[in-house]
């Protein structure tokens, strides 16, 4: 009994000196890092950068390229009344007609 006692004193030793280590590790860590008395002065870079004019080529929308170009049907609308009355409710289930919808949607 007496030597697992000093097997856990000595191992609680070296827990004690290993937390210390980083303790300290941390300290200086944090007071060189944060807490010095220097200050970084920010620097500002000004780049120079040389305007270059645009041009756009408009002779390219004159191109036999582009008048071969065909556009799209135009496209009609749905001429019929779209979807159900209620279209949440499950087919063939809940109400029997579409008379029962009506009547149930007028309450």
């Amino acid at each position: 009994m007496a030597i697992q006692f000093i097997q856990k004193k000595k191992k609680q030793k070296y827990l004690i000196l290993i937390f210390g280590a980083v303790l300290l590790i941390t300290v200086v860590v944090l007071w060189y890092g944060f807490f010095r008395g220097e200050k970084i002065k920010p620097v500002i870079l000004v780049v120079a950068v040389a305007s270059k004019e645009i041009k756009i080529n408009f002779e390219f929308l004159e191109s036999s390229v582009l008048k071969e170009l065909q556009s799209f049907e135009e496209i009609s609308f749905f001429d019929k009344e779209a979807g159900r009355k209620n279209p949440f409710l499950p087919y063939g289930k809940g109400l029997e007609s579409e008379t029962e919808l009506e009547i149930g949607s007028e309450m």
